[in-house]
């Protein structure tokens, strides 16, 4: 049996190819939509993918089980648990409590396990041709390691109201009487890693043990003592802001995201004809450089979205498809870097790109405005905005500033003003580029700190040390 891990680091979200080498088949489990990955694993191991299946209706990032389907010709197969509201609306096969897809001597079984969402599978894994238990336990965004899944997100993203409660002990009892239910040595594997939104403390380990997990997670003192309440309690407390766009991935996913087929190579575009197309207000420029380049001088009325490991997380505070259709052009360095940046594009429903640019030559620049920490007491402004997560504004922020998540910015206008100066900060400018070129793109004066918190609290200390001398 192969059981091969694809991580994506942009969203922290692992999905699974488990294969039978004997039958040359697979099923992949939680793809993502660029999903060129899961063809080169299989074709690597000699295997067909057979089967497609998801965990649960995400709220992360667009789901690539119909486009893996469409390509390969493999069977869909979807949770028909969570009772009537919690239904795909897409064709394919459904999966209950206790059912299992099965390639050669493998099963793959659903079991049901709610408290993230009503619908939530697991997967329990058996290599029959080594025994006839389950050794392996896919746990989508029920289990991770060292922490769980969130069950607020409905509230949050969905629309829901007070869902969390409900999720919470449907946690509480999914804990108890599936996951508690299993052996020890059950390897479990989650389907997102540290930095995901998708839970409170996730930890950076791969992979934990159904007994490693009883002995030491957070949550097992609670149920030892059939603490609900309490579990309840922890659970709900100190999660993380959830960001506007998984509202949109929710909907999406639950109604079946468009199927792309084979993407074009994406053409180098001249200068005369994006500047043509900026004068028109037909395209929108994407920076994506450092937001120390940027802060040099960059298009006009662009967007800031660097590349790296976190294109599709910014991009989705940045960009909304619902509220505005006109593709991006993207600065890329070459034709292999603008594909690979699109491919992280897609991830969260930007499909429309008509094409890059390697340089500035002939467009029309600005360059952002900036202000140091040292003159922002003095800055006449209308709001000093922190666009950091609750967490780290509880734990110090600049006075005076409220806060408001990055990827909620664009979906809380009403929170900002109509008229005068926006300053806006994070932690080190990254965030507060991003957010501060689409408040620019939307019209708003915005002014970024320079140095943003940390180099605001270094000036702050250079001058507790000075007049201490």
């Amino acid at each position: 049996m192969l059981i091969e891990r694809i991580y994506d680091e942009d969203l922290a979200q692992a999905s699974f190819l488990i294969g039978c080498q004997r039958k040359g088949e697979a099923v992949v489990v939680d793809p993502r939509r660029d999903i060129a990955v899961y063809q080169a694993v299989a074709a690597a191991n000699g295997m067909k993918i057979v089967a497609v299946t998801e965990t649960h209706i995400h709220a992360d990032y667009l789901s690539g089980t119909r486009e893996l389907a469409a390509a390969t010709g493999a069977t869909i197969y979807v949770s028909g648990e969570g009772g009537e509201d919690w239904q795909y609306r897409f064709e394919g096969e459904r999966l209950y409590d206790g059912d299992a897809i099965t390639i050669g001597n493998i099963t793959v079984q659903a079991v049901h396990t709610p408290g993230h969402t009503p619908e939530h599978l697991s997967y329990l894994v058996t290599d029959g041709a080594f025994s006839d238990k389950p050794g392996y336990l896919l746990s989508g965004d029920f289990v991770f390691s060292g922490d769980l899944g969130r069950p607020d997100l409905l509230d949050e993203a969905a629309g829901g109201v007070d869902t969390r409660f409900a999720g919470a002990k449907q946690m509480f009892a999914s804990l108890r009487d599936k996951f508690l239910t299993l052996p020890d040595y059950v390897q479990v594997h989650p389907g997102h890693g540290a930095g995901s939104a998708c839970g409170k403390a996730l930890g950076a380990v791969p992979s934990s043990t159904v007994g490693y997990e009883r002995l030491y997670a957070w949550w097992g003192p609670y149920l030892v003592a059939g603490d609900e309440e309490g579990f309840i309690n922890e659970l709900l407390d100190g999660q993380p802001d959830a960001p506007a766009y998984f509202g949109r991935m929710k909907r999406e996913n639950r109604q079946g995201p468009a199927i792309m087929g084979e993407r074009a190579p994406l053409e180098e575009l001249s200068a005369e004809t994006v500047a043509k197309d900026l004068a028109e207000n037909t395209v929108t420029f994407v920076d994506t450089r450092h937001n120390t380049e940027v802060h040099e001088g960059t298009v006009q009325g662009s967007l800031n979205i660097p590349a790296g490991k976190s294109v599709a997380t910014y991009a989705a505070w940045a960009v909304d498809p619902e509220r505005d259709s006109r593709p991006l052009v993207l600065l890329a360095a070459d034709q292999d870097q603008a594909q690979e940046y699109w491919d992280h594009l897609v991830r969260v429903g930007i499909d429309k790109v008509s094409g890059y640019v390697t340089g500035f030559e002939g467009l029309p620049l600005s360059t952002p405005r900036l202000v140091q920490p040292e003159e922002l007491d003095g800055f006449e402004s209308a709001l000093l905005l922190d666009v950091r997560a609750k967490s780290e504004h509880d734990a110090g922020h600049i006075p005076g500033s409220p806060q408001l998540h990055g990827g909620r910015v664009l979906w809380n206008l009403d929170q900002l003003p109509a008229e005068g100066t926006i300053v806006t900060y994070c932690q080190s400018g990254v965030r507060s580029s991003v957010v501060a070129s689409a408040l620019r793109h939307e019209g708003y004066d915005v002014v970024e700190l320079d140095g943003s918190y940390i180099g605001w609290v270094a000036q702050q200390e250079s001058l507790e040390s000075t007049s201490a001398r």
